[in-house]
C-alpha cells in the first residue's frame, strides 16, 4: 500500500465572462489544468513523483488571477497541456491499485471527482482519502484551524525547495510533512479529528481573540449575518446585545464588523461562514479587542470606504447595489 500525496491547480472563469456563463452537465467549481503528486510508501519514505498539465476543455481562457498565482501562462496550456481523460489515465497508471490519497485540505479530491463526473469518468477510485490537516493538528497543537501548508513547514522546520502554488511543488512539500507524522495512527483516529474539526473554527484566529462561538442552521448569508449583528451581537463580557456598524466581505466567506457594547465599548467581530451537509449556514464568530490586529485592520478598510456609502443604511445598499449590477453578471 502507497500513500499519494495529491495537490492541483484549477482554472475558474472570470465572473460575468463567456465562459461564467456555460451551463455544463456538471457543476464545477474549477477545471483542473495541473496535477501534482508524491509517493510516500507504507513505512512513509517519499519516493517518487509525478505532474501533468492539462489543456482545459470548458475554460480555455485562464484566469488572470489564477496564472499570477501559480505562474502558469495560458500559452503553455497549449503547448503542453494534453486532454483531462488522458492525464487522468497516465496518472492513475502511475498511482496504481493498493493507494491511499492524501491532501493539503478539503478541496483537491472534490475538485478531482467533479472533473472526473464532468468528463464521464469513475470516481470510486478516489474514494480512500484523507486531510492531511486533520492528521497534522491531532498529532501537533490539537486545534481545529486549517493551517497554511507554509505554516505547517515552519512547524516541523522543513525548508521549502520547491515553488509555492505549484502542484507539484506543494505535493513535494506536503509529502515531507506527512512523512513526520504516523499516518497509520493518523487515519485510525480520523473520525474524532474531523468531528473535531467540525465543531470547531475554520481558519486561524489572530491575536487579540477573546471569545469564540459556533452557530449552526442559518438559511442563507443574509440570515446568518443579521443574526450576527442582531440577537447572536453580545458583550463577551458582560453579556449584554451590542450594536453593529457594518459588514466588509474578507476573502474565504469571511466578513468582519465593529460591534459597540454601550458598557464595555468596542470589539471587532469576525465570522466566517460555510454550508452544512444540509445546505444551512455554520458560522465561526471571533470576538477581538478594539486594540487587536484585526480591529485595526477593519479600521483601514472602512477608511477606504465611500464616505457617501457610509451614510446608507444596509438594506439602502442591498438596494443600490442589486440595481446597479449588469444582468450578466455572475456573482461567486
Amino acid at each position: 500500500m502507497d500513500y499519494i500525496v495529491l495537490d492541483m491547480e484549477w482554472n475558474q472563469p472570470w465572473p460575468g465572462s463567456p465562459s461564467a456563463q456555460k451551463v455544463l452537465p456538471v457543476q464545477i467549481r474549477g477545471e483542473i489544468i495541473q496535477i501534482g503528486a508524491v509517493r510516500v510508501t507504507a513505512d512513509q519514505q517519499v519516493k517518487d513523483e509525478f505532474q501533468v498539465l492539462i489543456r482545459p476543455k470548458y475554460y480555455r481562457h485562464l484566469n488572470r488571477r489564477v496564472s499570477k498565482l501559480t505562474g502558469i501562462k495560458e500559452a503553455r496550456l497549449k503547448e503542453e497541456g494534453i486532454p483531462f481523460k488522458e492525464a487522468i489515465r497516465r496518472f492513475a497508471d502511475w498511482c496504481g491499485e493498493d493507494i491511499i490519497f492524501l491532501t493539503w485540505g478539503f478541496d483537491d479530491i472534490a475538485i478531482l471527482r467533479e472533473n472526473l463526473q464532468l468528463f464521464g469518468m469513475q470516481t470510486d477510485w478516489t474514494d480512500r482519502w484523507y486531510n492531511a490537516q486533520m492528521i497534522f493538528n491531532a498529532q501537533t497543537d490539537g486545534s481545529n484551524a486549517q493551517k497554511a501548508l507554509k505554516t505547517a513547514m515552519e512547524i516541523f522546520e522543513i525548508e521549502a525547495t520547491r515553488p509555492a502554488h505549484d502542484a507539484l511543488g506543494d505535493a513535494y512539500h506536503t509529502a515531507l510533512i506527512c512523512a513526520r507524522l504516523d499516518l497509520a495512527r493518523g487515519i485510525m483516529e480520523y473520525g474524532q479529528a474531523l468531528k473535531n474539526h467540525e465543531n470547531g473554527f475554520h481558519g486561524a484566529q489572530l491575536p487579540g481573540c477573546i471569545a469564540r462561538k459556533v452557530f449552526y442552521d442559518y438559511a442563507d448569508k443574509h440570515a446568518a449575518l443579521e443574526a450576527m449583528s442582531g440577537a447572536e451581537n453580545i458583550c463577551p463580557l458582560c453579556k449584554k446585545k451590542m450594536t453593529g456598524t457594518r459588514w466588509f466581505a474578507q476573502p474565504g466567506h469571511r466578513y468582519m464588523d465593529l460591534a459597540n457594547c454601550p458598557e464595555h465599548g468596542k470589539f471587532l467581530i469576525r465570522v466566517r461562514l460555510s454550508e452544512q451537509p444540509d445546505g444551512l449556514i455554520r458560522v465561526s464568530r471571533l470576538t477581538y479587542e478594539n486594540t487587536s490586529e484585526a480591529a485595526e485592520a477593519y479600521a483601514r478598510r472602512a477608511e477606504k470606504a465611500d464616505p457617501e456609502e457610509r451614510k446608507t443604511s444596509p438594506h439602502r445598499r442591498r438596494r443600490r447595489r442589486s440595481a446597479a449590477k449588469p444582468q450578466n453578471t455572475t456573482e461567486n
